[in-house]
């Protein structure tokens, strides 16, 4: 967004004017608390009260109605009663406001009446283009303006920290911690019922804002699964995000028709979209208060190696346990480190990590050893501990603590164990930035979650890649399968259905073919060549172990037989209610040094398909063994995927077997990737067994439930992550033949990217960049190449030679968050400009605008450029000069839908 242009919010979050609608004199109410919270805060816009029965409130103009206010003011809060709120909502719209936030409960909380009540405030808001927070919410805090629409009492000090919350009593208890602590807030927002605007619009607002460096976000539910991980992945690229999110044991689970439905939970999914979009979850209040410390104190951990130093072998102990359980690693330190200690030291300390200093360690000890491990190589971080002893001085600790810090880039967490005699002592560490506790555990819990968070950014930079090595999926084939499964009113592909979707995608399988009679059981066979194994096919029975429907290892026709008549007999038996479309016959699958996997989709009511792998057979459930992974997954996230399990280990050189072919594995996971994503209409996959060993994979049963939906207005509407888009990638000639590559940019151009900048003119990069940047920064790099394909697209041409190719010309836009409108920019190597390279690259953003449904396209052009210009004019935008930047114009397209 330019910075010359206001957020579509800045009217909510920045507001000139406020009117509280329900302000009042008496005590207690809650129009009363907001009028007396905002004259507290210092307010710096105008401030107008509205209620019929004043004057004057608090010596603040009060007017009867909405329609009486002198001015279209930028924000109303409204405070009164239920029924007269979508009422107001349409006095606001027809007065000209545009950000109302409700504080009024007795909405859909409360049954079918509030939820009637709160269709009318949608239905009225969005007649007028009305922007509605809440409603039953505590409300909105900007301490830096005084702006303090909320009935939360107590001051609210300004700082760095963005808290967004659906729950107003979490707002509280947060406030109530960070005023005796010091801790300031850049916005505190209370979303309530979130009727309107969600967690997805606020975090773009705190991502662009610049007031806010750190996120603390409290979730209980999210409406707008791809919203919400676009704008969780932007915000997350640019600062720290931390979230909890409740209700992870929810009292009912669905009825579940696989393996993978039954092993892996909402939540489960929850948690594997959290880490793909690169932000922390903590899983309590205690938790986010002690990472909101962390971030006010602007802790910042390269890695996880935390060294621990404490004058009493307990609470090292204590503390190498919880780090123990958080898989936080104690860092090894290094013989020069080793060596300063034990020159410090007395003969008796640890020798170790944890730095045991002994029991009368005083201040000098402390110093030293904060100072050796801080410059040890191999630590990432350092937790300073004092238990309180009668030879020790807690304040000379402290102080000595903070000297050994000075300078030092690395994180230093203190705990000062006990109350009375070392309280002084925690306020010296707190007043000097480090972040402070009573105990230990916690401590480490802190340390362990910001470090994850710059741990997890890695998982931004994955991004699925085209499998253009491989043999293209049959896409077609396969959802013809599928369509004539739902045209029949079929929701169960059976197990042979199943296996060819599975082979269009080049998942090796099991041969199955269903048999009607023991004589077409027996002429498979002999085609097959025993032995084979016999599996009855019923839509209704999902695990056929369960009701004797599995043989296995049948080695002749008389075999076969008697197996083909009794399991029909049994089946019967178990569940004479089945269906029964035959007995599917198939080779058997010998594989002495197989591990038996399971691989599976399920379909999650918020975030759509989720992918599960872990340990398989007919124990699957038992084991329970399993990760999860939004697709699309590439390379790197399938094998995060395989190490997160148990069974990993056994995938290894494992018990005289040969280690199992990891490459085919890999191939797997990412061929049900590809497969989800294109296959929308797949609510449930089981393939399990999974069978793995040294020459690779076979999927021996399978199954595939089906749900039929309506078209989508966009393709991957059912992806919560969108793809890679691989098919935007094509070859184009220019004028004079030249041929090259124009595909959308990837996370691993960055050095391409890096490059090309480095390449242009001191002229280039000026009217690229309209300054006189030299290279990019790693922050800019990553904005440039780690994008979201839903929301921005940039195009790198590439002059095709060996290895990636060498980048000649890059074209982006960059939606705004109105969502309707983007800002472009191009840039063409020096020696192709006057190739008609601009042109074709411009057009081909052009048309990705169109197809992403975006209706205005925006660019910053100097005014002396006037190539840029000239193209521009060709291309249909319009050219008027920026009011706001001298010298420069403003070009814009109005993008014309397909027709």
């Amino acid at each position: 967004m330019n910075p010359h242009e206001r957020h579509y919010l800045t009217t909510l979050f920045e507001p000139r004017s406020v009117a509280v609608i329900g302000a009042t004199e008496r005590q207690g109410r809650i129009g009363e608390v907001l009028i007396a919270n905002m004259l507290a805060a210092g307010y710096w816009g105008r401030l107008f009260a509205i209620n019929p029965k004043y004057s004057s409130v608090r010596g603040v103009a009060c007017f009867a109605s909405v329609a009486a206010l002198p001015e279209a003011v930028d924000l109303a809060v409204i405070s009164t009663p239920a029924d007269t709120v979508p009422g107001l909502i349409d006095e606001c719209g027809r007065a000209g406001i545009r950000a109302v936030l409700v504080i009024t409960a007795g909405f859909g909380e409360t049954g079918p009446r509030g939820a009637a009540l709160e269709a009318r405030v949608l239905e009225n808001a969005r007649r007028h283009g009305v922007r509605v927070v809440g409603p039953n919410c505590l409300g909105i805090l900007r301490p830096e303006i005084g702006l303090n629409a909320a009935f939360a009492r107590g001051v609210v000090l300004p700082g760095a920290v963005g808290l967004v919350s659906q729950s107003g009593a979490v707002c509280t208890a947060m406030l109530d911690w960070a005023a005796p602590n010091r801790i300031g807030f850049s916005s505190v927002i209370s979303l309530g019922g979130s009727t309107d605007i969600d967690f997805g619009e606020i975090i773009d607002y705190l991502a662009a804002d610049l007031r806010t460096e750190q996120i603390l976000l409290y979730i209980e539910g999210i409406r707008d699964a791809r919203r919400f991980m676009s704008s969780l992945r932007a915000a997350a690229r640019a600062k720290p995000v931390i979230l909890m999110k409740v209700g992870r044991h929810p009292a009912g689970s669905r009825a579940a028709v696989s393996h993978t439905g039954a092993i892996v939970g909402l939540d489960d999914v929850f948690d594997a979209a959290v880490r793909r979009a690169g932000v922390v979850r903590v899983r309590s209040v205690g938790e986010l208060v002690a990472a909101g410390q962390a971030l006010a104190s602007r802790i910042r951990p390269a890695g996880k190696r935390l060294a621990v130093i404490t004058n009493g072998g307990g609470p090292g102990v204590m503390a190498a346990d919880r780090a123990g359980d958080l898989g936080l690693p104690l860092a090894s330190l290094s013989a020069a480190t080793l060596e300063v200690l034990r020159i410090a030291l007395p003969v008796n300390w640890s020798h170790g990590n944890p730095v045991d200093l002994i029991g009368d360690a005083d201040s000098a000890r402390y110093r030293t050893a904060v100072s050796a491990c801080l410059a040890d190589p191999g630590v990432d971080g350092v937790l300073v501990i004092l238990a309180p002893q009668a030879i020790t001085d807690a304040g000379d600790a402290a102080r000595a603590v903070i000297e050994a810090v000075a300078g030092s880039a690395k994180p230093v967490i203190a705990c000062w164990m006990g109350e009375a005699s070392v309280a002084a002592a925690r306020t010296v560490l707190a007043g000097a930035g480090i972040p402070v506790f009573r105990t230990p555990e916690p401590a480490v819990q802190m340390f362990a979650h910001i470090s994850s968070f710059y741990d997890n950014q890695r998982s931004l930079l994955q991004v699925a890649a085209p499998l253009t090595e491989q043999a293209p999926a049959d896409v077609a084939a396969a959802a013809r399968l599928i369509a004539a499964a739902l045209a029949a009113g079929r929701t169960l592909l059976n197990e042979a259905e199943s296996k060819q979707v599975l082979a269009a995608f080049h998942i090796p399988v099991a041969q199955a073919t269903t048999a009607h009679s023991v004589e077409e059981a027996l002429a498979l066979a002999a085609g097959f060549g025993f032995p084979v194994a016999l599996k009855i096919d019923s839509p209704d029975i999902i695990h056929k172990s369960e009701v004797n429907g599995v043989r296995l290892d049948l080695i002749s026709a008389e075999a076969l037989r008697n197996a083909f008549e009794e399991m029909l007999r049994s089946v019967a038996q178990e569940r004479p209610q089945a269906r029964i479309n035959g007995i599917s016959v198939e080779p058997m699958v010998k594989k002495p040094n197989g591990r038996e996997l399971f691989l599976g989709v399920i379909r999650d009511p918020v975030f759509g398909p989720a992918i599960a792998f872990g340990l398989g057979g007919t124990a699957v459930e038992v084991h329970r063994d399993r990760s999860i992974a939004l697709p699309p997954l590439n390379a790197q996230l399938a094998q995060d995927m395989i190490r997160a399990t148990r069974v990993a280990r056994m995938l290894a050189v494992f018990s005289r077997m040969p280690a199992a072919d990891m490459h085919a594995l890999v191939e797997a996971l990412l061929r049900v990737s590809e497969m989800v994503c294109e296959l929308p209409e797949i609510e449930e996959l089981d393939i399990n067994p999974l069978i793995a060993d040294e020459h690779g994979v076979v999927a021996v049963d399978a199954r595939i439930v089906l749900r039929r939906r309506q078209p989508a207005a966009r393709r991957y509407a059912h992806l919560a992550i969108y793809p890679y888009p691989a098919g935007m990638a094509r070859e184009v000639r220019l004028g004079d033949g030249t041929p090259l590559l124009v595909r959308p940019i990837r996370p691993e151009d960055a050095e391409l990217e890096l490059e090309f900048v480095k390449g242009l003119s001191e002229s280039s990069r000026y009217l690229r960049f309209m300054n006189a940047i030299r290279e990019l920064s790693p922050a800019m790099l990553a904005r440039f190449t780690q994008i979201d394909y839903d929301r921005d697209m940039a195009f790198i041409a590439l002059r095709q030679t060996a290895g990636p190719g060498r980048q000649v010309g890059v074209v982006r836009y960059v939606s705004n968050p109105d969502g309707s409108s983007c800002e472009f920019a191009v840039a063409v190597a020096d020696a192709w400009q006057g190739k008609g390279l601009g042109r074709m690259l411009l057009s081909v953003l052009i048309e990705a605008a169109r197809e992403s449904r975006l209706s205005l396209m925006v660019g910053h052009v100097l005014s002396h450029n006037h190539v840029m210009l000239g193209l521009c004019g060709r291309l249909g935008f319009v050219t008027a000069d920026d009011p706001a930047a001298p010298g420069v114009k403003i070009v814009t397209l109005i993008v014309r839908p397909a027709v």
